[in-house]
């Protein structure tokens, strides 16, 4: 399905909101309810238990981008772009107490995008588990990183970023310093400038 855009949100406070009521309503053959829903950024996750008299219960996921606006030309300050699981949404960033409440299904699409969610939640987890590397620690990357001259470097010195929260990291070799994009993505550990020289004495 398109985008549909509005004027406003027929008086509702939130996005949220707004689609919880878009969701929820009584037909004949059938009827659907929000059971539990919400916003990650723009992104509206829903679990939707639809029930019909011909049919078991099933409970599956809904996904909305969605869009805000107060200086539109046309003057819509609202847009909102849905989709159910079935249809693989590329956003798989629903949390856990949204997928707990699906019930189980065959379609291949949804089921590949719950095990996305999930596998996203689970390198959240352990990226929160991950210690935070500090200014002189030595952080040694599981996977090396090639870099553009093609050579493969595993081990940085950690250097303080005095213009932002990341840190800049040395190449203990060259001594330049460089950046790593979402270094926090990949698997390393930490140790301390002793226990490297030990290593590599050792080596």
């Amino acid at each position: 399905m398109g985008w549909l855009f509005m004027r406003d949100m027929g008086g509702y406070a939130t996005p949220r909101s707004y689609l919880d009521n878009q969701f929820t309503y009584q037909r004949e053959t059938h009827r659907l309810t929000v059971l539990a829903s919400v916003m990650v950024g723009s992104t509206y996750y829903a679990a939707c238990e639809r029930l019909a008299d011909d049919a078991e219960r099933i409970v599956f996921g809904i996904v909305c981008l969605t869009k805000t606006s107060t200086g539109a030309r046309d003057g819509c300050t609202f847009g909102y772009k849905d989709m159910d699981e079935t249809v693989g949404p590329n956003e798989s960033e629903c949390p856990a107490a949204i997928l707990d409440e699906l019930t189980e299904t065959d379609s291949e699409y949804a089921l590949a995008w719950r095990a996305r969610c999930r596998a996203n939640l689970l390198a959240k987890k352990l990226d929160r588990a991950k210690p935070t590397p500090k200014p002189g620690q030595t952080i040694i990357f599981d996977e090396p990183i090639r870099f553009s001259d093609c050579s493969d470097r595993s081990r940085f010195e950690v250097v303080a970023n005095p213009k932002g929260k990341t840190p800049l990291f040395r190449d203990p070799e060259s001594r330049a310093i460089c950046r790593i994009p979402a270094f926090r993505k990949r698997a390393y550990r930490i140790v301390h400038a002793a226990i490297v020289v030990r290593d590599a004495a050792s080596g």
